[in-house]
């Protein structure tokens, strides 16, 4: 009985963590660039049961695991915006962004400029270019962002984008402000950007809303086992009370 009650435990905690990624991929169905996550899990077995009251050769357990957070890097869809500082980016590439941390990654590409004229993103931490953070004057206009990444406005070439990719981003970790840290970048040559466009999050409302139900269920479903073994135990204890007694 304490044996199935610890596998419904671990079943419900791999489900309270699924909910949680679910929960987070619905919240941001509206960032722009956002890319969803998932879970993976596997099988842990538990090769001697705990509960050793009955001595047999089904003695291992199987317990349930989540392994592992992985990075859905699918599209999401195209929207024209018309704007001269939206970007796009056709392909495997981020964005390299300047923050107090150091460098990190990014698919979004709704940027602005700041009262410097540098070019940010929307938490204002600078879009870095090949030389560095990329500025323009107050009376410059006309700005034009090539298939390539080079940046130039009625001034002249004001430098290229800094394009990265990475040999597996699933290595990838996840911070706040729509933002990846880690992994070994390397220059950009399969990615091309489109300016006067936003890439949408790649959140599906429908898939995610199907899932959170699924889990919702799957959650109750172990919820209702494990009060079932509180009953058996219960009336267990009972019934030897009554027999002792």
């Amino acid at each position: 009985m304490e044996n199935a009650q610890l596998i419904g435990l671990s079943r419900q905690i791999a489900l309270q963590r699924q909910m949680d990624v679910v929960a987070n991929n619905m919240a941001n169905i509206n960032t722009t660039g956002f890319k969803a996550e998932d879970l993976l899990f596997e099988e842990f077995i538990m090769p001697v049961a705990r509960d050793r009251d009955f001595q047999g050769g089904d003695q291992p357990l199987s317990y349930v695991q989540d392994w592992a957070t992985i990075h859905d890097l699918s599209g999401g869809a195209m929207v024209q915006t018309g704007s001269e500082l939206d970007v796009a980016l056709n392909g495997d590439g981020f964005f390299a962004i300047q923050t107090p941390a150091g460098e990190r990654w990014s698919k979004s590409g709704a940027f602005q400029l700041n009262a410097g004229g540098t070019l940010v993103d929307t938490s204002g931490n600078p879009v870095l270019g090949q030389r560095g953070p990329i500025t323009f004057g107050p009376e410059e206009t006309g700005i034009l962002i090539g298939k390539d990444g080079t940046v130039s406005s009625s001034a002249g070439p004001k430098g290229t984008l800094r394009l990265v990719e990475f040999d597996n981003p699933q290595a990838l970790t996840r911070e706040g402000s729509n933002l990846y840290a880690g992994g070994t970048p390397t220059t950009a040559t399969d990615t091309r950007v489109m300016q006067g466009f936003i890439e949408k999050s790649n959140v599906s409302g429908v898939t995610a809303m199907a899932e959170m139900i699924r889990v919702q269920r799957a959650y109750e479903s172990a919820a209702s086992l494990a009060s079932r073994q509180d009953d058996l135990r219960r009336s267990a204890i009972q019934r030897l009370g009554d027999a002792n007694a």
